[in-house]
């Protein structure tokens, strides 16, 4: 998977393999409950290019570094807003139809930062 770390803006709304659809997969090591949200992102505009979600992969929270925390230290407000959700999505580059085959289709790691509101791209594997 290639590493990426830039700012894309999202759309969100219903996607196939998601909400309604079902639930995809959820590995929520963040909060009590792991209750999904209604919508995952559905468009992403990256690099000037449109991309349509055509399917949610996986979908988890990633918490910050806590085993680089010394032992006597308890985890504090700052730790805890270095959560962000991962949506692992397939996506087709602003078609309605494309196959696995197609150049313009890939796997995708979206990122949400819930403090700062932001959407990027972290990872694609094209």
């Amino acid at each position: 998977m290639r590493q990426y770390d830039d700012l894309v803006e999202v759309r969100k709304g219903p996607v196939p393999g998601y909400g309604a659809d079902g639930p995809g997969v959820l590995l929520d090591e963040g909060g009590p409950g792991g209750a999904l949200p209604p919508d995952g992102p559905q468009q992403f505009l990256w690099r000037g290019r449109l991309w349509q979600v055509r399917e949610v992969v996986a979908h988890w929270i990633e918490t910050g570094a806590w085993w680089l925390r010394r032992p006597e230290e308890s985890p504090g407000r700052s730790e805890l807003a270095r959560q962000r959700e991962v949506w692992r999505v397939t996506a087709a580059r602003g078609r309605a139809v494309a196959t696995l085959d197609d150049p313009g289709f890939g796997v995708f790691d979206l990122t949400f930062d819930p403090v700062g509101g932001a959407w990027a791209l972290a990872g694609s594997l094209d």
